[in-house]
């Protein structure tokens, strides 16, 4: 298992690509938009140098991992010879179904399809490839390169044999797997999202704003981040997804995403990536929005 193909030169795309060609594999990042293209690779530059300013890789293993990816933007050419492939496009189930569909009539029956899905069935996704033993969750943390986690998810289907598999590719990385079953949300953001959606309401609420409810989970309860702020880190647009994944599958309240979150997101704040969410990066400062915050 040598030659791995990333499909989306997004925030996690390029940190698994990154990952990979840091520990000795090929690899090959596919997009179809070539400016995600060009922008993942300088991201990949950029952190590369600061593991190596860190001196957590060496500047011949810098050089060397960057030789390793190559940008591409066809995706017959780009899966054609792969060990493994890993799709990290947006949290979409639509787009997802896509582009399985598109990856099962291009590869070969020994090809593995992984997702780095965070909320969506890998027994749905399977369904509408040729080979759903070979299809498989590999649920990488965010950001790529410093989260140890790796979960994987194994679907109805999901051979024996690719679960190993993957559990040991995971390994290669330096990462620890851990397995779980294929429900919605699987465990991370089955206890995660119901927590962000919970400081949403309290914000909602108005028991207190968004610093202070930040700042109270990190200091009390030990996180190194803040749940509004995390949420801005994710991606309001993806916490809306996963939670409206998981209120479907559920049916629960507590899943159904508060209207400051949909509110958020149908204009546009997103957090971190867009600039604005709970809190305001304009910059480079974060400072909490007025709009939010109750000590406006």
């Amino acid at each position: 298992m040598k030659k791995i193909t990333v499909i989306g030169a997004g925030t996690m795309g390029n940190g698994i690509a990154h990952v990979f060609a840091t520990n000795g594999f090929d690899v090959m990042l596919f997009d179809i938009n070539q400016e995600a293209l060009n922008n993942s690779i300088i991201n990949i530059e950029k952190n590369i140098k600061r593991q190596v300013s860190k001196e957590i890789l060496t500047a011949e293993i810098g050089q060397s991992s960057l030789e390793r990816i190559k940008l591409i933007s066809n995706l017959e050419q780009a899966v054609k010879s792969a060990d493994v492939v890993i799709e990290a496009a947006t949290e979409d189930e639509t787009l997802k179904l896509q582009i399985f569909s598109s990856l099962s009539a291009l590869v070969t029956e020994k090809t593995i399809l992984a997702t780095n899905t965070s909320s969506i069935s890998i027994g749905k996704i399977a369904a509408v490839t040729k080979y759903p033993e070979n299809v498989i969750g590999m649920h990488f943390m965010n950001p790529v390169p410093v989260m140890k986690l790796v979960e994987i998810i194994s679907g109805y289907k999901t051979s024996h044999e690719t679960t190993t598999t993957i559990t040991e590719l995971s390994k290669e990385l330096g990462k620890t797997p851990v397995a779980c079953n294929d429900y919605p949300g699987f465990v991370a953001n089955r206890i995660l999202m119901p927590m962000i959606n919970e400081a949403i309401e309290t914000l909602q609420n108005g028991v207190a704003g968004v610093s202070e409810i930040d700042s109270i989970m990190k200091l009390g309860m030990g996180h190194p981040m803040g749940p509004l702020q995390l949420a801005d880190f994710i991606g309001l647009d993806v916490c809306l997804s996963i939670l409206n994944v998981m209120h479907q599958g559920y049916g629960k309240p507590k899943y159904s995403p508060n209207p400051i979150l949909i509110n958020l997101v149908t204009s546009g704040d997103l957090g971190v990536k867009s600039g604005k969410g709970f809190y305001d990066y304009s910059n480079g400062i974060k400072n909490a929005s007025v709009a939010y915050n109750i000590n406006k």
